[in-house]
């Protein structure tokens, strides 16, 4: 029972803290291609080049978080059903 009460204190800010990350900066870079949009690839020589355009973002580096993900689909369901 000593435990419960600070483990639970201890989740409420964690997830205030998200919550507010997720309100200010509402996109994220991408964990695919780190934000570069394309994914790089090494020619003969072994520079570095780009590659092809990344598939999760769409080439352009940035991804809605999941709780602001969460967010706008919770909002989209309100409008409607108040329409």
């Amino acid at each position: 029972m000593t435990l419960i009460v600070p483990a639970i204190a201890c989740l409420f800010v964690v997830t205030l803290c998200y919550a507010s990350v997720c309100a200010g900066s509402p996109f994220g870079t991408c964990r695919k291609c780190n934000g570069f949009g394309f994914a790089t690839t090494t020619d003969r020589k072994g520079r570095a080049k780009r590659g092809k355009h990344c598939r999760r973002c769409k080439g352009r580096g940035k991804r809605v978080r999941i709780g602001r993900w969460i967010y706008n689909r919770a909002q989209r369901i309100y409008r409607e059903g108040t329409h």
